[in-house]
């Protein structure tokens, strides 16, 4: 772990020994160490990088407000992960009508709102099940933030979306079946996101508060849409969870439908969010803690570090490292931007990098390359000392929106 000094403000705490940190990145770290209401320092993960208003990969506590822009407008974003009781000889030589039943069962992407009705099976009454929990505490929201009304909501319940949400089937280190999705509250998730970022901003302009950036704009404890934001944000959090874990439920039956066997699906479940904020206790106080792109790693939690899309990933442990405020990174990270990768990068080398993944291997994927991302093993080198490792998982099937 490095040690940052930042002149005005908070000092930054990085475990990023042998990964790369772009300047512009450091740049946004020091932005943000600078903000008054900071608590102690930041907590920078080996797979950090820009982002928007503060760096993906970056643990912010705060006292006494909240940015929603370090939330982001993927609220709840994170992952499941589900060992099952098949091992790797259950599943077929040919795994592409796995993948395709996979694709059919779990609207994503543009095929969004096809699906295969016998593959769902039960899903879409638990899906309605799910919403009717969620529905009450929508329209507590949405009749003070009418524009929230019209959003995907319920119509999102279910669905994985695109770039670089993904569902994999994982063999781990004995060869057992893993089922590994990420997504997060999708497109009303989105909405909250930008509408509290837009109300932050018009607060800021109105008391003439001179931000580094303009995303971090920020909402006082006690400011009049401080309380909105909380309860929306937990909100979307909850819609994140769940829809995980209804996507969960249509790959095990998408799966046993191919197979035509019956098998167990929770073996060992894990399902977590990456993109949220909440109360919790480091340091002898309560302070509001901002995970962009970073997982909870409390002692013994268990949580999940995808790697790119062909390579590797990780069932891990948490340390319980207080100084990193029980934290850990949330995949590997990118080390290029999208649109840097799609011109630097062909379909060809997208087929040689995923030749041993069943998966998508066209022009539309190129940006979520393997190579356009951080190396895994380092980055997870870089955090020993936050997490141990539980299972190392190989992707064998990958679905990508």
């Amino acid at each position: 772990m490095n040690i940052l000094e930042v002149a005005g403000g908070k000092p930054i705490k990085l475990w990023t020994d042998g990964v790369p940190v772009e300047d512009d990145a450091r740049k946004q770290l020091m932005n943000t160490a600078k903000m008054p209401f900071i608590f102690k320092h930041l907590a920078v993960m080996p797979d950090v990088h820009l982002g928007k208003g503060s760096t993906i990969g970056s643990v912010i506590p705060t006292v006494g407000a909240i940015i929603p822009a370090a939330v982001g407008v993927d609220i709840g974003c994170g992952m499941i992960a589900a060992r099952t009781s098949l091992h790797a000889r259950d599943l077929p030589d040919n795994l592409h009508g796995l993948r395709t039943a996979i694709e059919k069962a779990v609207p994503h992407g543009k095929t969004f709102g096809r699906r295969d009705q016998g593959a769902w099976d039960n899903v879409p009454n638990q899906a309605d099940q799910v919403w009717s929990g969620l529905a009450g505490r929508f329209k507590a929201i949405t009749d003070k933030h009418p524009r929230l009304e019209k959003t995907n909501n319920r119509q999102h319940l279910g669905t994985l979306g695109g770039g670089n949400h993904f569902i994999e089937v994982c063999l781990d280190e004995a060869d057992r079946v893993w089922f590994m999705l990420h997504s997060g509250s999708r497109g009303v998730g989105n909405a909250i996101g930008n509408l509290f970022i837009e109300l932050a901003q018009a607060d800021m302009r109105q008391h003439m508060v001179n931000l580094p950036d303009r995303d971090l704009a920020y909402f006082e404890e006690g400011s009049r849409h401080f309380a909105d934001y909380v309860e929306a944000v937990e909100w979307a959090q909850d819609f994140a969870r769940h829809n995980r874990e209804l996507m969960m439920q249509a790959v095990v039956a998408a799966t046993r439908k191919v197979l035509g066997k019956a098998f167990e699906a929770s073996l060992e479940a894990v399902n977590c969010h990456h993109n949220y904020v909440q109360k919790e206790q480091h340091f002898g106080r309560e302070v509001l803690v901002t995970r962009k792109g970073a997982v909870s790693a409390q002692k013994g939690q268990l949580g999940i570090i995808p790697g790119s899309m062909g390579a590797k990933s990780f069932i891990v442990r948490g340390l319980g490292n207080e100084e990193s405020f029980c934290s850990c990174s949330h995949g590997a990270g990118r080390v290029m931007s999208r649109t840097k990768a799609k011109s630097r990068f062909t379909v060809e080398d997208q087929q040689r990098a995923t030749a041993h993944v069943e998966c998508r291997k066209d022009k539309d994927v190129i940006d979520e390359i393997p190579m356009a991302y951080k190396d895994i093993d380092a980055v997870m080198q870089a955090q020993r000392e936050l997490v141990e490792v539980v299972h190392t998982l190989r992707q064998v099937v990958c679905v990508k929106g």
